[in-house]
Parts: C-alpha cells; structure tokens; sequence
C-alpha cells in the first residue's frame, strides 16, 4: 500500500513541478515585457522567482517518492 501512495504522491509532484514551470516561464516573459510598467514586472520577477522555489521543491519530493516506490 506504502508503494501505490508513493507512486501517487510522485504523479502529484510531477504535475506540481511541470505546472510551477510552465508559472515560472510566464512570469519571466512579463518581467523582460518593455512593455509593461514597472511595478508589473518587478512582480512577475519575484513571482518567477516563488515558482523556481516551489518547482524545485516539487522535484525533490517526486524524486523522492520515486525511489521510496520502487524499493
């Protein structure tokens, strides 16, 4: 039972990290947008930055529930 919810938890974090990708791409594009104003791409800056964060976090743990799932 342990292995099925790690495989669930890893499918999870898979979608979590390619989602938190995809956010993090979108943000970077408004952050180099001229013509956006200031204040709009400095956020989208710090934006792409928390989704980085959270990308990276969503692959460690799916990593790490892959290997629990195939011991």
């Amino acid at each position: 039972m342990e292995t099925i919810n790690n495989a669930a938890s890893y499918v999870g974090d898979k979608v979590n990290e390619m989602t938190s990708g995809a956010s993090k791409e979108a943000n970077k594009n408004v952050a180099k947008d001229s013509n956006a104003s200031l204040g709009t791409r400095a956020s989208a800056g710090m934006d792409a930055l928390g989704d980085k964060a959270d990308e990276s976090k969503s692959a460690a743990s799916a990593e790490g529930n892959k290997q629990a799932a195939t011991h």
